[in-house]
């Protein structure tokens, strides 16, 4: 007689995730089904954004991550795949697709004046030449709002239509006029009154600025306002022929041309300010280092990139060495208590920190002045060479409590067996240090140096907030005497106002990126050998 134990079917059971099967209350298949639920939702709106403006490469990329997140988490045979899908993911997201489009964009023209495609370079070109449309008629106005954005109520014939700067004209039903044909109520817009045009200026700027398409088309025209009551339509001056891709001014006659470069340029050398978008190869690299106006700043700035993170290493370390070395020594009372004064710059934000020594070393007001140097007129922040002392010497503020940390606690797992050897031996407290200590604490903090110099030569929040990279050098570079790389590429970026040159600051950040890159594989290479001291 054969008696059936059941033990292959408990086996199967405990193999087999919860998240597999309805059984029991089944919580853990609901849970699974409702993550999945999220992920697709958050996929599909990802990938008709992406459909919406045309991002082929995005668009194939997130299809594809679906798919496979619906294959790994619902087929048996992929399952061990679910544990590293969500790390592949953030990798793809974060690393590489970060990675790839600095790269990209460094082999393009994207920066002021080429932040979109031609048709969009077209349209703005368009918009900025608009003129008052001779004898067009007047339309009384209104300016509305729906909490988002502003926008224009006009009565054209009788009928009114709502426009935006996003979104052009379009009939409304139920509006309601005053006697002067101006709309008074629209149905989900509120109408702004005029006494707050009068006296927002802001506002009056944003409604004299903004501009309604009258359709899809931009050679359709605009409507646009000058006293907020009444408004006209104005067109551009330019024409577009898309088969052989010129703009022509009606009133000039002049005849601008797409170009490789992606401007449009006339016979005569002058070009419109809206471009596109092109690749532009090396370009970018080679202008970095063959630009008059731009190759010696950045030369500058770069010698200073150096030797600033060299130097912070550096004073850091042996001041924060120097410290734990003295309140090491048992025979100092209250060292808990001294050495908790030490770290305290290191407990500061490091952005407050450095403004407040801005403030200090104010050449009017700051203190530095006034309480040790009599009242001096130092200009430490206006002059390029003080300027760097000034950050050197903040830095040092700011970095010398962790390396006091760091080489206390290195100094206290010395071997004392090793030491007392040596001082059995006759060495004195200098060849104990130059040939036991040193090379100890070497061994565990090279790493951290080299982690600490990588950091520092992208330490932008000291040089930004303690003299944003002035002085500036004289010409049109827009790059100062403190500057370091990472700053200079900021500025150069275009994010704190001016012109943007986003392939110009990608392309530098990719030489910072592969410079910092060679030297920590070197310096790492390099702290093996200390490892064979032990």
């Amino acid at each position: 007689m054969t008696v059936e134990t059941g033990a292959p079917r408990q086996e199967r059971d405990l193999r087999e995730s919860h998240a597999r099967g309805w059984r029991g209350v089944g919580w853990g298949f609901v849970a699974k089904l409702l993550m999945m639920a999220l992920v697709n939702a958050l996929g599909l709106s990802i990938i008709f954004a992406a459909l919406n403006v045309e991002a082929w490469g995005i668009l194939v990329a997130s299809t594809a991550l679906l798919i496979a997140a619906d294959v790994i988490y619902f087929m048996r045979r992929t399952l061990p795949l679910k544990y590293i899908f969500p790390g592949l993911v953030f990798l793809l997201v974060f690393q590489v697709f970060v990675l790839g489009y600095t790269g990209y964009v460094a082999f393009t023209n994207y920066g002021t004046g080429h932040a979109g495609s031609m048709q969009q370079a077209v349209d703005a070109a368009l918009i900025q030449d608009e003129q008052r449309v001779e004898d067009s008629p007047t339309y009384p106005l209104a300016v509305v709002d729906n909490g988002d954005e502003i926008g224009f109520a006009i009565n054209a014939d009788g009928e009114v239509s709502v426009g935006t700067e996003t979104q052009p004209l379009e009939p409304v039903g139920g509006a309601v006029v005053d006697d002067a044909g101006t709309p008074v109520e629209v149905e989900g817009w509120e109408i702004v009154p005029r006494s707050a045009l009068f006296t927002d200026q802001d506002l009056q700027n944003q409604v004299v600025a903004l501009r309604v398409p009258v359709s899809d088309d931009a050679e359709s025209g605009s409507i646009r306002t000058r006293d907020g009551s009444s408004g006209a339509i104005y067109n551009s001056t330019l024409e577009w022929d898309p088969d052989a891709r010129t703009l022509t001014d009606t009133e000039t006659g002049t005849v601008y041309e797409a170009t490789d470069t992606g401007n449009f340029v006339a016979a005569d050398g002058s070009s419109l300010p809206a471009g596109w978008v092109v690749t532009v190869g090396f370009d970018n690299f080679v202008d970095a280092v063959t630009d008059t106006a731009l190759s010696g700043p950045l030369l500058k700035v770069t010698l200073w990139t150096f030797a600033f993170a060299i130097l912070t290493v550096l004073t850091s370390f042996g001041l924060g060495l120097l410290f734990a070395i003295i309140y090491n020594d048992p025979r100092i009372r209250a060292r808990r208590s001294l050495r908790t004064l030490f770290i305290l710059p290191y407990a500061f934000p490091a952005f407050m920190s450095a403004l407040l020594w801005r403030g200090m070393f104010n050449r009017e007001f700051g203190i530095i002045n006034d309480w040790f140097f009599f009242g001096a007129d130092i200009n430490w922040l206006g002059d390029p060479l003080l300027a760097k002392v000034v950050i050197l010497w903040v830095n040092l503020w700011l970095s010398y409590p962790y390396w006091f940390l760091v080489c206390t606690g290195a100094l206290q797992a010395l071997p004392s067996e090793t030491m007392e050897a040596a001082r059995i031996d006759g060495a004195g407290r200098w060849r104990q240090f130059r040939s036991i200590t040193l090379p100890l604490l070497m061994v565990s903090t090279a790493p951290l140096a080299i982690a600490s110099f990588a950091f520092n030569f992208n330490n932008f929040t000291i040089i930004y907030m303690l003299t944003e990279g002035g002085p500036p050098f004289p010409g049109t570079s827009g790059l100062g005497s403190s500057d370091i790389l990472i700053s200079a590429i900021y500025s150069i970026s275009g994010v704190d106002g001016g012109v943007a040159n986003y392939g110009l600051a990608s392309a530098l950040s990719i030489v910072v990126f592969i410079v910092v890159g060679i030297i920590s594989a070197i310096a790492f290479r390099q702290t093996r050998k200390l490892e064979e001291i032990q």
